[in-house]
């Protein structure tokens, strides 16, 4: 009855029908919070509408670790209820919802004691195996020694390391799983349009009926009419609630997590290692064949739409991981470097927010006006959930209750009998086997959509970069399925190629563009356009930094 395909058309239909209807419940906020919201609410039978006024994930949900994890640090801090909490969606996502996007990814941790350390720290690990329960995809710790170390991990310097325990946690491309919830949301019904600013709420009396919003392709200004309103806005949640005069129970302070990225020769391991540093720690992830290292945490006060890496965030990260490594990692491998802002939330004493848990919060400021800011990306189905729960008040009527639990996102379903049929496929679609596996990875059993892409165009069978993953035909489907409506949403987000890339892969934006415009139905100018967007974005990126990229 629904379709999840983002394209032209399917925007423009959600546009007029946000218009011209009334929605139960609509939520501000396309990050991953508000999808999963979008997604809980329309799985319960609730009419729905989300808008979002970028991209989908454009702010702190395609800058994280890219990890699925139960937060082993807070362990120390005695936090048992979250941290079964976050094992317990890592689960469901690496077995049922998501295992097309969410995948493991083993850990060392590097021992500098014989005794003492090891036992300390093989307690937390079997503290952490026994806390997510009986349901286990994922191995148990492991305790490991330096032979063993030095077999897997070369890089470790063997002077420091006496050992190591290694453990699972799991790994996601943010963005892209960001967008594919979206497209399961809209699958159930959700009305969903991108690139639309909320301006102001609409109010009767003391209470909020619904927004205003206007539209970046037009300009034009609309009315949603909704019974409950949702603003999943994170790191925007302050100037939000001053923009609407509202008082909410809490604030949302920023911290800056930078990550930078290597070539995969620069470190020899065959897994990741996670570091304790003074302040947090520092994982060092496999990112395909490049390796992701971060983060920082740093208090950040500046406009929440520019965060930059900076040559000092640099400098820490490389300090930190070259205390145990050999060869140490040179600033001139570095290939590319992201920032993102965690949106860390302060209760206010008088409020009456209601904190669910410690790492995020519900909050009703207004009669028909709720909001949710905090968390971790990997708890985002619960803080959806939370949140819906009490906006579920506002409709007046009991509203069932949440399923997103039984629901996996699209892709998922049929995805790991397509694992076992790689061959078949690739010999019958004439693509490489890895290439099928790649494609797999990232749409599950939504391939086909992709294959059919190549059906039509055989062309867009090549692939994009010799040096990157990509195929052409996933950078048109990108516009003509997955909502992708600028050269920066198919680069940052659609792709990694904004920071997978050297020099962020600004050579490739022209021909990115070529492929997309039809989709778009782009002028010559709107095509250049999109371009020097991107290549100004790119610009200011590289411009903090100090330092010149690899160009490796």
């Amino acid at each position: 009855m629904f379709s999840s395909q983002f394209d032209p058309s399917q925007r423009a239909q959600a546009v007029s029908t946000l218009a011209t209807d009334d929605f139960d419940v609509l939520i501000i906020g396309g990050g991953v919070t508000g999808v999963g919201a979008a997604l809980d609410a329309a799985t319960r039978g609730l009419k729905v509408a989300l808008v979002e006024s970028q991209d989908f994930a454009s702010g702190t949900s395609s800058r994280s670790s890219k990890l699925i994890h139960g937060g082993l640090r807070y362990l120390e801090q005695y936090d048992f209820k979250l941290v079964r909490e976050a094992l317990h969606e890592r689960e469901l996502l690496v077995s049922t919802l998501a295992p097309h996007l969410v995948k493991p990814v083993g850990f060392l941790y590097p021992l500098y004691e014989k005794v003492r350390e090891r036992t300390y720290v093989g307690a937390g690990l079997a503290l952490y195996d026994a806390l997510r329960g009986f349901q286990r995809s994922l191995p148990g710790h492991k305790h490991m020694s330096q032979k063993t170390v030095s077999e897997i991990a070369p890089s470790l310097r063997l002077d420091l390391v006496t050992g190591a325990v290694k453990y699972f946690d799991a790994q996601v491309d943010d963005a892209r799983h960001t967008m594919m919830i979206a497209r399961t949301a809209a699958r159930h019904g959700a009305v969903i349009a991108t690139h639309m600013k909320c301006e102001s709420l609409i109010k009767n009396g003391k209470r909020v009926t619904g927004a205003k919003v206007r539209d970046a392709q037009t300009g034009k200004l609309i009315s949603v009419n909704a019974k409950a309103t949702v603003m999943c806005a994170g790191i925007w949640s302050d100037e939000l609630h001053a923009q609407f005069g509202l008082k909410p129970g809490y604030n949302v302070a920023m911290s800056k997590g930078v990550h930078i990225i290597l070539p995969g020769s620069a470190i020899h391991s065959n897994s990741g290692i996670i570091l304790k540093t003074e302040i947090s720690v520092l994982f060092l992830i496999p990112w395909g064949n490049q390796w992701l290292v971060g983060t920082t945490d740093t208090p950040y006060t500046s406009n929440p739409n520019t965060p930059q890496a900076t040559r000092e965030d640099i400098d820490y990260i490389l300090e930190q991981a070259n205390k145990v490594l050999q060869p140490k990692l040179k600033a001139e491998d570095i290939i590319g470097a992201y920032a993102g802002l965690r949106p860390l939330v302060a209760n206010k004493k008088d409020s009456l927010t209601t904190k669910l848990s410690r790492e995020h919060t519900v909050d009703r400021s207004a009669p028909g006006f709720v909001s949710v800011a905090g968390g971790k990306y990997t708890t985002y189905r619960i803080m959806g959930k939370d949140v819906i729960d009490l906006a579920g008040i506002e409709l007046r009527r009991i509203i069932p209750e949440s399923i997103t639990e039984k629901v996996p996102v699209v892709g998922a379903d049929g995805y790991f009998a397509l694992v076992q049929q790689t061959n078949f496929i690739a010999e019958k679609s004439g693509l490489s086997a890895a290439t099928i596996t790649h494609l797999l990875n990232r749409y599950g059993s939504l391939i086909n959509e992709v294959l059919e892409v190549i059906e039509d165009n055989p062309k867009l069978s090549k692939a994009l970069d010799k040096d990157l993953p990509y195929l052409k035909a996933e950078i048109y489907y990108a516009a003509s399925h997955e909502g992708a409506q600028s050269v920066d949403d198919v680069m940052s987000r659609r792709t990694r190629i904004s920071f997978e890339a050297p020099n962020h892969g600004i050579e490739l934006a022209e021909s990115i563009a070529a492929i997309i415009a039809p989709v778009l139905g782009w002028s010559v100018k709107e095509r250049k356009d999109s371009v020097r967007a991107y290549l100004e974005i790119a610009e200011l990126e590289t411009s903090s930094l100090g330092i010149s990229m690899s160009s490796v």
